[in-house]
């Protein structure tokens, strides 16, 4: 996952579902074709979506006659305002792209339209060839499928080989996150004009919290026990937090407090930064063609303390509206977008390294994906089809999410306790204070999911 803001209150949540639900019986379940022939699609700015956009009006609506209107923002901002029009079921946008945080709970509340009846009717899609985590991450508690993903991800490594192998540097086939440390304290003293390592520091709970969480995860700690306890101010979350802070202050990206993943792809391509650890949909961008750095980067799985692997699971899928008045459209859309015949298009017109993978077994099957991906492409399956949402660290979890705690709240938590590190990435006060903070903020939900 790259990214993330949403801010609706949990009251406003109940509320509006009601609401939504006699909006939704009103516009009818779906299974409506648009009057005047054009759908409304809500979709963040990834590099994968922009592409799309361009593809669609010379492919997807030249052979369907269907128009897709696209309003494309910023990951912070796309999510407010997909949160905002699918829990009032405003119905101004058919199809959004959500993630597999987003997807169960829209789905409990009500705004999604369920996919299932599609998927029976449309051989061609192929569901069985969607890889099982990202089949049942966008599947509700009633057992419906709710999203389709466009491309799919984990977390790893990436690091400049040919700088490496200047220095005389070797990157562990599994590194632990001191051994990460230490090797970007040695680029950093060696490399002029080159930081060691670019982490995220930009506040959202998907941004900095994403690579952040995952290494509390491995260095054995928890937002919360399996009691609710918050566990912000921990040994273990402490120490991860504190490693994270001086890695990033230390042998970081400059401004690292405003950098997200969008920043950090940008270092990493124009030569700024020897290692990156953030999402395996970033080596897509990284080995394409023009890419300055093609051929350069070598690809290892995330860094681990504690645990055998610390790889986050993240989606971005396509969800329709329940409210939407077009939902037949809007899955020839989405079947469409996340289909073979799309990841072939790509492929041929922009080149198969770009490919939205991370969502079907085929794709890593095709010779071309595979000739063009192949620095990355097993690092990457290997570490979404691995992935494990309830047992991502050394004790259990009261909710599921490797990078996030998979609760509504968490949207709003997240988003607070990121604002707290940024701070701390920014020499505005310690971690411990930071955390001290945080903790009352966790400590807050905990105490309502335990008087639940």
């Amino acid at each position: 996952m790259r990214r993330r803001t949403i801010r609706t209150p949990v009251s406003t949540l109940i509320a509006t579902a009601v609401a939504g639900s006699l909006l939704a019986a009103c516009a009818g379940a779906g299974g409506t074709a648009s009057e005047d022939g054009s759908i409304n699609v809500l979709m963040v700015n990834n590099p994968p979506m922009t592409e799309l956009q361009k593809l669609t009006a010379e492919h997807f609506t030249k052979e369907t006659g269907i128009e897709v209107n696209f309003t494309v923002l910023p990951e912070n901002d796309v999510r407010d305002k997909i949160s905002q029009d699918f829990s009032n079921q405003a119905g101004q946008y058919d199809v959004a792209t959500i993630s597999n945080y987003e997807a169960p709970i829209y789905a409990g509340n009500g705004w999604l339209q369920d996919l299932d009846s599609y998927v029976a009717e449309d051989e061609a899609f192929d569901q069985d060839d969607v890889l099982e985590p990202m089949r049942l991450s966008l599947t509700g508690e009633d057992g419906k499928l709710y999203g389709q993903p466009f491309y799919g991800e984990s977390s790893f490594l990436m690091y400049r080989r040919d700088v490496f192998e200047q220095h005389g540097l070797t990157m562990p086939e599994k590194p632990t996150w001191q051994e990460v440390a230490d090797l970007a304290a040695e680029v950093d003293a060696e490399e002029k004009g080159m930081k060691g390592i670019c982490l995220r520091g930009l506040p959202g709970w998907g941004e900095v919290m994403a690579p952040l969480t995952t290494v509390v995860n491995t260095f054995g700690g928890t937002w919360f026990d399996a009691d609710w306890n918050a566990r912000l101010t921990s040994p273990e979350f402490t120490e991860a937090t504190e490693f994270y802070v001086d890695l990033v202050r230390e042998h970081g990206e400059a401004g690292a407090a405003q950098a997200g993943y969008a920043e950090c792809l940008n270092n990493m391509t124009q030569g700024k930064t020897a290692m990156w650890y953030d999402a395996t949909a970033g080596a897509g961008s990284l080995e394409a063609g023009g890419s300055p750095v093609k051929g350069k980067i070598g690809y290892v799985p995330a860094p681990v303390e504690e645990t055998e692997s610390s790889g986050w699971l993240y989606t971005w899928a396509w969800g329709v509206q329940k409210a939407s008045k077009n939902a037949d459209d809007a899955w020839k859309f989405i079947s469409w977008a996340s289909g073979k015949e799309y990841e072939e298009l790509v492929g041929e017109e922009i080149g198969w390294a770009n490919v939205p993978a991370g969502k079907r077994a085929s794709t890593y099957e095709r010779p071309e994906y595979r000739k063009a991906a192949g620095a990355f492409s097993e690092v990457a399956r290997t570490a979404i089809t691995g992935a494990d949402p309830r047992d991502p660290g050394v004790q259990k979890r009261p909710a599921p999410g490797i990078q996030f705690v998979g609760i509504p709240e968490f949207t709003d938590l997240g988003t607070k306790v990121s604002q707290e590190i940024s701070a701390a990435i920014a020499g505005r006060k310690s971690v411990k204070q930071a955390l001290a903070a945080s903790q009352r903020l966790a400590e807050a939900v905990g105490k309502e999911y335990r008087d639940r």
